[in-house]
């Protein structure tokens, strides 16, 4: 379905515990299922954000359209207070969604969230990723995709194929906006927001990338005091799809206690 104006696809039953769902860059809505699947008391309602999947890809594309775009779908579906869960990009917007919004957010649930990034290597990524982002053929887009997602599922790597990749011409590319992956690697170098004061938070840290850094996590905890939560998970920064099971434990003790 599609809702003003983002695509959104609902995880689990209409009666579930609501919780919107906010991807990082590059990616798109339907990999929150294999989380949904685990966690089948919850109502996932993921979004495609802008620039993204089968959302507008009109910009702007900054972090304040991101959160206008989420407190539409909210809006339009009804929704006064959830749970907002983020990866990396997404927990970005999560934390900003909460700071424009608090009383539209219940928790927050911050999977490798990817906030407050070196300005140089958020330079260097973004140019990196000006580069042609395109395969000749379904064998090479998989095998790209098998070593950038290593100790993922092959299953899950085919179902990223399967919905994310798009023929053009000759070329298979993964259905995103350049440009809007570009400011996003931007928006990431912005200082680091923590969620605001009174808002329980569950942090999933990966232990083995290195986009949360241990000055935030302090800087989270001086805020929050027992309002946060830190389970570090042993893993990249695909954590949810990498370790579904343990992810999907530290968010239903933490949502429904």
């Amino acid at each position: 379905m599609t809702t003003a104006p983002l695509h959104v696809r609902a995880f689990g039953p209409s009666d579930g515990v609501p919780v919107l769902a906010l991807h990082g860059v590059t990616g798109h809505s339907a990999r929150w299922q294999v989380l949904a699947d685990a966690l089948p008391e919850l109502r996932l309602i993921a979004v495609d954000l802008r620039g993204h999947g089968r959302s507008p890809w009109t910009p702007p594309w900054h972090i304040e359209q991101h959160v206008t775009d989420a407190l539409a779908v909210l809006d339009a579906l009804g929704l006064e207070r959830v749970a907002v869960a983020g990866h990396s990009f997404g927990g970005a917007i999560a934390v900003h969604l909460a700071r424009t919004a608090p009383q539209r957010v219940e928790r927050l649930v911050l999977l490798d969230p990817a906030i407050g990034l070196d300005p140089q290597d958020m330079l260097e990524t973004a140019e990196e990723s000006r580069a042609d982002q395109s395969f000749p053929d379904l064998a090479a887009a998989r095998a790209d995709r098998a070593q950038r997602w290593e100790g993922i599922a092959d299953e899950l790597v085919e179902a990223e194929l399967a919905e994310h990749l798009v023929a053009d011409g000759d070329r298979f590319r993964y259905r995103y906006c350049g440009s809007a992956v570009v400011v996003a690697w931007s928006e990431m170098a912005r200082a680091a927001l923590t969620p605001p004061a009174g808002t329980p938070t569950l942090l999933l840290p990966a232990t083995k990338a290195d986009f949360v850094s241990p000055s935030w996590v302090d800087a989270c905890r001086a805020e929050l005091g027992d309002a946060l939560t830190v389970t570090e998970i042993d893993a990249g920064h695909m954590v949810y799809l990498e370790r579904t099971a343990e992810v999907a434990d530290a968010i239903r003790a933490f949502l429904t206690p």
